[in-house]
């Protein structure tokens, strides 16, 4: 069955640096864009980056453009969310997401990121 299974994450002080990431199973990895999203409680789930199927090409939400890059290994059916220049508003639950045929959505267990001083 198709499994992301995420690892990362934690506690960081503003200015910091965190790598998530999110190895997949279950699916041919490389036929797949992957995103990253990230939710506040109360707040819908917002779209953080996403990256083409053979990573050449990435796309990131307004919020963390120029701090966050994604990027994925195929042969390791992982991706990563490189998190840089961190601030207390990038507080959340991170989840990767990958959206295979038919529209079927898959979700990693979400990992807690906290920045705060």
């Amino acid at each position: 069955q198709v499994q992301l299974v995420q690892s990362g994450g934690g506690f960081v002080k503003p200015g910091g640096s965190l790598k998530l990431s999110c190895t997949a199973s279950g699916f041919t990895f490389g036929n797949y864009a992957m995103t990253w999203y990230r939710q506040v409680p109360g707040k819908e789930r917002e779209l953080v980056a996403g990256i083409s199927r053979d990573g050449a090409s990435a796309q990131y939400g307004d919020s963390v453009n120029g701090r966050f890059t994604i990027s994925r290994d195929n042969n390791k059916n992982t991706v990563y969310l490189q998190m840089s220049g961190l601030k207390p508003e990038d507080t959340a639950v991170y989840y990767c997401r990958v959206r295979l045929l038919l529209g079927a959505d898959y979700w990693g267990q979400g990992t807690q990121v906290t920045v705060s001083s």
